[in-house]
């Protein structure tokens, strides 16, 4: 995942991710844009107005012209003033988002990738790399509009400015009765003069790129620790770790870790690239800067004293001059530095360019009235992406239309893949999924997830109000999502709700949000399944942390809200999907028993019959 920088490829990603950026929002170019213009424009026009005030002071010292420059001077630094707040103010309030709009990208990525892609140990390298990137430093996208922009507007606009300003510093020359200073009127003085400026002029923004390079070196070696700031920082505000951190005091832990992990105590790694390598660059930048001013006060003030112009124009071209090293230096600075924002740039791109490999289809699926779906597994493995072991091998079943389906097996079984290959999450590594009698990744890929509800054994609630937590939208039909609801056994909780289904769940986004239990949360989480109103409808141990008995109770009052749909039920425990039409008993990865909770209790030789009554024992005190 570490790019190489190459200079031929650094404008390439920028020009790919300024596209990108100016996609989002081009207000966050043109604010930056203008502003920067006013800004760089506006020294070189008080320099302009200051001279000629100064010169009329030091020459006619007519009061009627000191007038007219100081009011002109007034009036135009007023309103440079009054545009620049302006413009300062309006790209304050465009750039307040923009850390938004980065995360909103990644985010929408991440929705629109491949669930394989999603879960592939390279994406979740990338997604670290890119954190650790925010974290640890400015770069990316923002630093596009936030400082190149910025400083090559304003580097461009300062140049062209200040050669406005200083042409004529080379054209006027010392009277002929000036002695030994007749050379400042040399065309070789003048060239050495302007060989010398700029000379400095790009050797310092290098001398401060090489050192801002430096700290990509520090990186390595802060990554750690980030990674802890990143985990262990906010570890006590975590609800669901709260109670833990108190009754143990893993706060402790934390502050050691973070302290273990400190990337700048000294003669450390980090700490010698920083005062061994980028310390020097950037002091011997400094100095170069330092000496550019110095050498241009010597040639402008040695003009003067020889007669070449008077004192207020003295004024006018050292801030001219010192101002165009200081756009020369800025210009080449911001290029001096692509390469180490290329750096970044590299990573996100290769994370925004990963691929959907799977076909999305293009066949509508059939919209029956009478719900008579028919799915088979056709001699059907798979392989979890990056992975030797098979989760999936050789299973071939078929559900009946309007049945109960049980899926029981011990932890690791297959059952959850079986599942997922169900959806559609993954494709099958070997074999056909079939619906209809057609391989289901012919189907448009939307209309095919839209047939299925399913309450997985990590589902989860987001913390706004109930109503959407149920509907999974803003817009929703609100009779519907409370019929649900009161299906699925929550109406109590329900009507003693302060807002009803305008309650938040929760109080990360509302003070007076609502805490809800475990088994409450089960609830809302079927209810949004049978707001859904899909067909197949299934419960992937959702209930695993609640005992069997309120398991049990819960699936069998599910299966009375089912109706005609094909529901499925997949569970460790046995006890909980006695009543089902057909039982499936998956071991290794492959189906290994299908029949009737009494069919299968009856085989004493079977995976079954040694599952039920081992778990049996703990119920009734019987042993297997």
């Amino acid at each position: 995942m570490k790019h190489k920088t190459n200079w031929r490829d650094v404008p390439g990603v920028h020009i790919w991710a300024t596209k990108v950026w100016w996609g989002i929002n081009p207000k966050l170019f043109l604010s930056t844009g203008l502003l920067e213009t006013v800004d760089a424009l506006t020294p070189y026009i008080t320099i302009w107005l200051s001279a000629q005030i100064i010169n009329e002071l030091s020459g006619g010292r007519n009061p009627d012209i000191l007038w007219e420059w100081v009011i002109l001077t007034v009036c135009i630094t007023a309103g440079l003033k009054l545009l620049s707040e302006a413009l300062y103010h309006w790209m304050t309030a465009v750039h307040a988002l923009e850390w938004d709009y980065e995360d909103k990208l990644l985010a929408d990525k991440m929705m629109d990738m491949d669930f394989a892609a999603v879960k592939s140990p390279e994406t979740n390298d990338l997604r670290i790399a890119i954190r650790k990137f925010q974290m640890g430093n400015v770069y990316g996208f923002n630093k596009i509009h936030n400082w190149y922009i910025s400083k090559i507007i304003g580097g461009i606009t300062s140049v062209l400015g200040a050669l406005v300003l200083t042409v004529s510093l080379f054209t006027q020359r010392v009277p002929d009765t000036a002695g030994k200073l007749i050379v400042l009127n040399s065309n070789c003085t003048s060239v050495l003069v302007i060989f010398t400026l700029l000379a400095g002029t790009i050797f310092s923004p290098w001398l401060s790129a090489k050192a801002t390079a430096g700290y990509a070196k520090t990186w390595p070696y802060t990554n750690k620790y980030n990674r802890c700031l990143n985990t262990y920082a906010s570890i006590g505000t975590k609800s669901k770790q709260a109670v833990d951190v108190r009754m143990y005091n893993q706060q402790n832990m934390a502050i050691e870790m973070l302290e273990s992990s400190y990337s700048y105590p000294p003669n450390s790694p980090a700490c010698k690239i920083m005062f061994g390598e980028i310390g020097p660059l950037k002091a011997a930048s400094g100095a170069v800067s330092v000496l550019l001013v110095g050498i241009s006060y010597v040639f402008v003030c040695l003009k003067a004293w020889a007669g070449a112009f008077g004192i207020g124009s003295v004024t006018q071209y050292v801030g001219a001059i010192t101002n165009l090293c200081r756009g020369i230096s800025e210009l080449f600075g911001a290029i001096g530095d692509l390469p180490n924002n290329a750096n970044y740039l590299y990573v996100i791109r290769q994370f925004m360019e990963i691929p959907n490999d799977m076909y999305q289809g293009s066949l509508p699926t059939e919209k029956r009235d009478d719900r008579e779906y028919q799915v088979e597994f056709r001699d059907v493995s798979f392989k979890y992406p990056g992975s030797d072991n098979w989760a999936l091998r050789h299973v071939n079943m078929r559900f009946r239309v309007g049945s109960r389906l049980a899926v029981v097996g011990m932890n690791g079984s297959g059952k959850t893949t079986f599942i997922k290959l169900l959806c559609r999450l993954y494709d099958p590594t070997e074999g056909q999924i079939l619906l209809n009698g057609i391989d289901i990744r012919k189907y448009n890929y939307n209309d095919y997830m839209n047939i299925f509800s399913v309450v997985f054994q990590d589902f989860q609630l987001v913390a706004l109000p109930l109503g959407q937590n149920v509907a999974a939208s803003a817009d929703y039909d609100r009779a519907r999502a409370e019929d649900c609801l009161r299906k699925a056994g929550f109406g109590d909780r329900l009507d003693a709700m302060p807002a009803g289904l305008d309650t938040y769940l929760y109080k990360d986004l509302d003070k007076s949000g609502v805490e809800i239990s475990g088994g409450e949360a089960q609830k809302i989480a079927i209810a949004r399944a049978l707001y859904k109103d899909a067909p197949f409808i299934i419960l992937d141990e959702p209930t695993a942390a609640l005992d069997p008995m309120a398991e049990a109770e819960i699936y069998s009052k599910f299966n009375d809200i089912a109706g005609d749909k094909t529901a499925i039920y997949i569970s460790h425990r046995l006890s909980s999907c006695k009543f089902c039409d057909e039982i499936a008993v998956f071991h290794e990865g492959a189906v290994i028993q299908q029949g009737t909770h009494a069919q299968l209790v009856a085989d004493e030789t079977g995976k079954y019959y040694e599952l039920w009554h081992t778990q049996a024992q703990y119920y009734t005190g019987e042993t297997a």
